[in-house]
């Protein structure tokens, strides 16, 4: 599941974290009365989704897909709007952000939950695999069925935790009756009212640093926010280093000029949508997140931030780029919309 994490932080709320997705769960209430109720709320999608879409669970609704070997399979709701989610990235993007990397990242050596894999992996006889496409992926919402095309297998990764970030914050904030965040890696969702200065949130290439990090506190009202880094679930495999954002088109890590991007918009999966796909395009990325009018703090792999579309200016600890203007039409693509 692709992004980094981030620190949150506010005077009067209550927050918990723990493991979830192979990475780490945050949970703020704006009222910490009600911290472990939104807690349980949270948990139980967190095993729904992880039940529905694992690539790493043999007994997972997913697994069972990428068995099928082209047959139709039924599907459970959670797991046709999972991957819904993530062929509408596809489509948003052109590609640029697929599902049907799973053999890819197999292939990469990236073929067990991430914890678990050893610190190198040793050469595979396969050094990559061709992405198949989205267009490869069948999927039936009114037989409740899905049919991949034989060879593909699916991650759903990046979009799925994005959507239960949303989904969980909305559920939390719906049983507690007070403003939620849920974050799961650098994926944000927020649910019900924002305390009265918003959420206060440390952006950064990798959370397990802290706000140690070279990063920066933004505020957060509603929507998501999702920050995907080539810095973060790293590994070898023989002599090369790979991470785990691939471009499609090459089923090899992107290897753009941004190490990280964080992206604000209407919801966590748009958001991390658009950050996944910035961090493929590269120099193609600026221009197309302004035309969208989606806040965004792109890193260079130098080390210096470029912040658009109305993102925050102060505050950053590293040194900034000047954004190149990109005038904006009232015919291209509102906030949340990629494309």
């Amino acid at each position: 599941m692709s992004g980094t994490d981030s620190t949150v932080q506010r005077a009067g709320v209550g927050s918990v974290q723990f493991p979830a997705f192979g990475t780490t769960a945050v949970v703020s209430v704006a009222q910490p009365a009600m911290l472990g109720a939104a807690r349980a709320v949270v948990q139980e999608l967190v095993d729904q989704f992880d039940q529905a879409c694992s690539r790493f669970r043999k007994d997972s609704e997913l697994s069972a897909l990428n068995r099928s070997r082209g047959s139709v399979c039924p599907a459970g709701p959670l797991l046709l709007d999972a991957l819904g989610a993530a062929l509408r990235a596809a489509q948003l993007t052109d590609g640029d952000v697929d599902p049907t990397v799973g053999q890819a990242l197999i292939a990469l050596g990236y073929d067990r939950d991430f914890e678990a894999l050893p610190e190198r992996v040793a050469p595979a006889p396969v050094a990559f695999a061709a992405v198949p496409g989205w267009r490869a992926v069948e999927l039936d919402r009114g037989a409740g069925t899905i049919r991949l095309k034989p060879g593909v297998t699916l991650d759903l990764g990046a979009t799925a935790k994005a959507l239960a970030a949303d989904r969980a914050a909305a559920a939390a904030a719906a049983a507690v009756g007070c403003g939620v965040l849920v974050g799961f890696g650098g994926d944000l969702g927020l649910g019900g009212a924002a305390p009265a200065q918003g959420w206060r949130v440390y952006v950064t290439d990798d959370h397990r640093a802290g706000a140690q990090a070279p990063g920066q506190w933004i505020m957060l009202h509603g929507g998501g926010l999702a920050t995907s880094s080539t810095v973060v679930r790293r590994w070898r495999a023989g002599e090369d280093t790979h991470h785990h954002l691939l471009d499609p088109s090459t089923g090899l890590p992107a290897r753009g000029v941004w190490r990280t991007a964080s992206v604000a918009a209407a919801s966590c999966v748009d958001a991390n949508t658009a950050s996944t796909a910035a961090i493929v395009r590269g120099e193609r990325a600026p221009a197309w997140l302004t035309s969208l009018r989606l806040p965004s703090r792109l890193v260079s792999s130098e080390g210096t931030a470029l912040h658009l579309a109305g993102w925050p200016e102060d505050g950053d600890a590293l040194p900034c780029a000047a954004a190149v203007p990109h005038p904006v039409s009232a015919a291209e693509p509102s906030a949340g919309a990629p494309r």
